[in-house]
C-alpha cells in the first residue's frame, strides 16, 4: 500500500506548523497548538509533533480512535449528545493560541444510518465553544488552520488509488518543491494583488448569473475581500461575508456536498427576502433539510470567487477543503450557508460585540457549509458610486 515518504510528510507539517499558523509566520515563543487528528492521519500527527518540538514550544493532542463517533451517535442518548463540558473547554480556548484540524478518514460513510438531527443537534451545542474561539480569534490572539490526510478508503469514493490521492496532495500543497514554503507566499502574494484590487473598487452588490445562477448579494459598505488568510491548506478562494439581508434568486450546484459522513447531489436553492425558501436535492434531500433548517443556517455566510489560474488541484477529491479550490481547466464559485466570517469586516475587529455583529448582519450560526459549483458565471458588481463593472467571467477576474 503506498504511504507518502516522511519527506514529504515533514515537508506538509512544516507548512501547517511553520507557515499557516499565525497569518503565514509560524508559531512563535511560547505557544501552544491544539492538535486534533484522526487515527487515520497517525503518521501526519508524529511530523506535527516534531515540527512543534523543533520550533521548541508546545502541543496539546485530541486524538480520535476509528470508530469512536459511530459509537457515540448509536449508543448516546439526547443529554449525552448535548453534553460539552464548558469549563474545560473555555479552558482549553484560554490556553491554546493555535487549532489545527486534519480531516481524515477510514470510511467516510461511518455515520450514513446516524440520524442526521443527532449530528446537528450536538454541533448546535457547541457553539458556546466555538464563539468563544471566535472571541479570541478577533482580538488577533488566536488562528487556525486545516489540513487534509489521504486514505483508501477516501481515494476509492473518488476512483482514485491512494498514490494518485495523494499526488493530488502533494501537488496542491506544493509539497513536491524543494521549498515549499517560498511557493506558498508567492501564491499569497498573486492573490493578494487581486484582493486589493476588489477591495478598491467599493463594491456594494454582485448580481451572479450562469446557465444555474440568477442571485443577487449585497456585500456592504463595511465588509472587505478576504484572500489568503492561512485558514485552509490549500486556500486560494477570495471571498467575502456579505450583508445576509440582501440575497435573492437561485442558485444550482454541480459538484456534490459531503456533509455529515454522508454525500448530497444537484442542490438547488432558492433565496426570497434574504432567507432559504426552497431547497432540493437529487440525493439525500432530507439531509440538506435537515441542515438548513438549523438556527440561521437558511441564510448566507459566505461568497467566495477563484480563480482557475493558481491551482494545482486537477481532481474532484470528495473533501470541501479541495474542492473549493478545484482547478482542472476550470475554476469554481461557492456560497456559505450558516456563519459569516467577521474577519471580512472593515473596522477594528476586537471592540466588537455580539450585539454590534449582529447590527452589522453578519450571519451567527452553529452551521458553516460550503456549496460548490465549476460552471461558467458571470458576476457583476454594483459598486457604491452606481457603476456597473463584470468582476469575474470564464472561471478569471476581469480586474
Amino acid at each position: 500500500m503506498f504511504e507518502p515518504s516522511q519527506e514529504i510528510l515533514k515537508k506538509y507539517a512544516d507548512v501547517l506548523i511553520k507557515f499557516a499558523l499565525w497569518w503565514g509566520e509560524g508559531i512563535k515563543k511560547w505557544d501552544v497548538v491544539f492538535l486534533n487528528v484522526p487515527e487515520s492521519a497517525k503518521p501526519l500527527l508524529v511530523e506535527l509533533q516534531r515540527s512543534i518540538l523543533e520550533a521548541w514550544w508546545h502541543f496539546i493532542t485530541n486524538y480520535i480512535p476509528e470508530g469512536v463517533w459511530r459509537d457515540f451517535f448509536e449508543l448516546a442518548n439526547d443529554e449525552q449528545i448535548g453534553f460539552w463540558p464548558e469549563k474545560y473547554l473555555l479552558e482549553r480556548v484560554n490556553v491554546c493560541d493555535h487549532f489545527l484540524h486534519i480531516v481524515s478518514s477510514w470510511d467516510k460513510y461511518e455515520l450514513k444510518w446516524i440520524d442526521s438531527k443527532k449530528i446537528i443537534s450536538r454541533q448546535k451545542w457547541a457553539k458556546f465553544y466555538m464563539d468563544a474561539r471566535t472571541e479570541k480569534e478577533n482580538a488577533w490572539k488566536l488562528t487556525w488552520t486545516i489540513g487534509l490526510y489521504g486514505t483508501e478508503a477516501m481515494a476509492e469514493d473518488v476512483w482514485m488509488t491512494i498514490e494518485e490521492y495523494w499526488n493530488e496532495i502533494i501537488k496542491a500543497c506544493f509539497l513536491d518543491e524543494h521549498d515549499p514554503i517560498a511557493k506558498w507566499q508567492e501564491i499569497q502574494d498573486s492573490i493578494e494583488k487581486t484582493q486589493e484590487k476588489l477591495n478598491k473598487l467599493d463594491i456594494q452588490k454582485v448580481h451572479v448569473q450562469g446557465e444555474d445562477v440568477d442571485l443577487h448579494i449585497t456585500i456592504w459598505e463595511k465588509r472587505q475581500w478576504l484572500g489568503w488568510t492561512w485558514r485552509n491548506i490549500p486556500s486560494f478562494e477570495i471571498y467575502t461575508s456579505p450583508d445576509w439581508r440582501g440575497t435573492n434568486g437561485w442558485i444550482r450546484f454541480n459538484q456534490p456536498l459531503y456533509r455529515y459522513w454522508n454525500i448530497i447531489r444537484w442542490i438547488e436553492l432558492e433565496f426570497k427576502d434574504w432567507v432559504i425558501i426552497s431547497s432540493k436535492a437529487s440525493e439525500n434531500e432530507e439531509l440538506l433539510k435537515d441542515m438548513i433548517a438549523a438556527e440561521n443556517a437558511d441564510k448566507i455566510g459566505e461568497f467566495s470567487l477563484t480563480d482557475r489560474r493558481f491551482s494545482r488541484i486537477t481532481k474532484f477529491m470528495g473533501e470541501t477543503l479541495y474542492d473549493e479550490n478545484v482547478g482542472w481547466e476550470f475554476w469554481n464559485t461557492h456560497i456559505a450557508v450558516g456563519a459569516s466570517y467577521h474577519d471580512a469586516f472593515t473596522w477594528d475587529m476586537p471592540s466588537q460585540s455580539k450585539e454590534d455583529w449582529a447590527r452589522m448582519w453578519f450571519n451567527e450560526s452553529a452551521i458553516h457549509t460550503d456549496i460548490m459549483s465549476t460552471t461558467n458565471r458571470k458576476v457583476t458588481a454594483e459598486l457604491w458610486n452606481w457603476e456597473s463593472i463584470v468582476i469575474y467571467d470564464n472561471w478569471e477576474f476581469q480586474i
